[in-house]
């Protein structure tokens, strides 16, 4: 629920500063750009604290190797990518590849909603988890698309 509401109050203030004439969020695809990257800035910080880690290892899915590797890896490319947002110049390449990166995590996700017995593991249930990351992607290609 966090990285919704990062996604959503970050977007609505960056309006708001577009509103009073901010440039940079002048408009609605560069206010969501700017809560995207908040959002992925919030989300890649659970891959190197704990028990979030740990929790976030355990939901990757059995068949791929080094779990903690992967977990390692995309939240590096979360950090990448909201750093990628928040350059104009780098934007639309940056939501696309976070939109790939989403949809690559999901089965993850669908694990967690499943349950796996890791205290830590995300919890959230199969259909607010997957309305939240359409929206997630969504967003990447309202971005993308501007």
């Amino acid at each position: 629920m966090a990285p919704l509401l990062a996604l959503v109050i970050v977007t609505l203030l960056a309006r708001g500063l577009g509103a009073l004439g901010v440039e940079y969020v002048a408009t609605w695809p560069d206010a969501v750009a700017v809560g995207m990257a908040a959002m992925f800035a919030l989300t890649a910080s659970a891959h190197w604290t704990q028990p979030r880690r740990d929790g976030l290892i355990a939901i990757v899915p059995p068949a791929l190797p080094r779990p903690d590797l992967l977990v390692t890896a995309t939240g590096v490319l979360e950090i990448a990518g909201a750093v990628g947002l928040l350059i104009p110049a780098t934007r639309t390449v940056a939501a696309v590849c976070l939109g790939f990166l989403l949809l690559a995590m999901f089965p993850a996700n669908v694990r967690a909603a499943r349950g796996v017995g890791d205290p830590a593991a995300p919890r959230t249930p199969l259909l607010p988890r997957t309305a939240m990351q359409v929206l997630f992607i969504s967003s990447a290609v309202v971005v993308a698309a501007s």
